[in-house]
């Protein structure tokens, strides 16, 4: 496995990884309901494709399939990380986490899932507070969570 910098051509890719990833792996935390407004079947790549040029993306890729991504802004919010569901427990998200981390130099930041935080945890991030999220009117818990530097 190793970590490129995020290409445009990605994006499909890495939509499709997000959408199933979300699906199967958060779906022991979250209904079916609150998984298909979180995860929807239809994502605005352009949009996708904007905001993962503007914030330092990577990707993930074994044997030529892109098994994960992440992406941070300059502020140390960590936006998105995701691991292919079929490539989970491997050290993938954490090799995507240090090289996120290690790009910014200010206190990061993340909301994470029910699923995900016990991995963050792990890392020595400190929940700041549970929330709820509405997407189209349905509520989803996460948690505003924060690793000092």
């Amino acid at each position: 496995m190793f970590i490129r910098e995020y290409q445009s051509s990605d994006c499909k890719e890495l939509a499709e990884l997000f959408y199933n990833t979300v699906h199967t792996i958060n779906a022991k935390d979250y209904t079916k309901e609150q998984l298909d407004v979180w995860a929807t079947e239809q994502v605005d790549l352009k949009k996708w494709d904007r905001s993962l040029q503007e914030h330092f993306s990577i990707v993930a890729v074994d044997d030529g399939i892109i098994v994960g991504f992440g992406d941070i802004d300059k502020t140390g919010y960590l936006d998105r990380l995701y691991v292919h569901s079929c490539y989970q427990g491997k050290g993938i998200a954490t090799a995507i986490c240090n090289r996120l981390e290690s790009a910014v130099q200010e206190n990061i930041v993340t909301h994470a899932s029910i699923t995900a935080r016990p991995f963050f945890e792990k890392r020595g991030y400190k929940v700041v507070k549970e929330q709820q999220v509405k997407r189209q009117g349905i509520s989803l818990t996460n948690f505003v969570m924060i690793k000092e530097r």
